[in-house]
C-alpha cells in the first residue's frame, strides 16, 4: 500500500475518532442524585476534560499530516526537538 493512501486512511479513522469524543463529551455529566460523592463527580468532569483535549489533539495531527500529504510542508524540514538539559536551556 502507497504512504499517502496509509495516511488517508489514518486522517479518516481520526476524524470518526474525533467524532466519537465530541459524543462523549456532549453527554451529561452525570446523573445527580442525593447520595453523589465529590470523588464521583471529579472524575466524570475529568472524563470529559480527557475526550476534549484528546479530541483537539487529533485534529492537530491531522492537520499536520493533511499538510504534508498536500505539500504545503515539507515532512524533511520539521526541526526534531532538541534535547537538553536544565543549565543548557536557561544558558544565554
Amino acid at each position: 500500500m502507497e504512504i499517502k493512501k496509509i495516511k488517508g486512511n489514518i486522517i479518516q479513522a481520526g476524524h470518526i475518532a474525533v467524532e466519537e469524543l465530541i459524543k462523549v463529551a456532549k453527554e451529561p455529566i452525570i446523573e445527580f442524585g442525593p447520595d453523589i460523592s465529590a470523588d464521583r463527580l471529579k472524575n466524570a468532569a475529568a472524563t470529559k476534560k480527557l475526550a476534549i483535549f484528546d479530541a483537539f489533539e487529533i485534529l492537530a495531527r491531522i492537520n499536520e499530516e493533511q499538510n504534508i500529504i498536500d505539500g504545503k510542508v515539507e515532512e524533511e524540514t520539521k526541526k526534531p526537538k532538541e534535547f537538553k538539559g536544565f543549565a543548557e536551556g536557561r544558558s544565554k
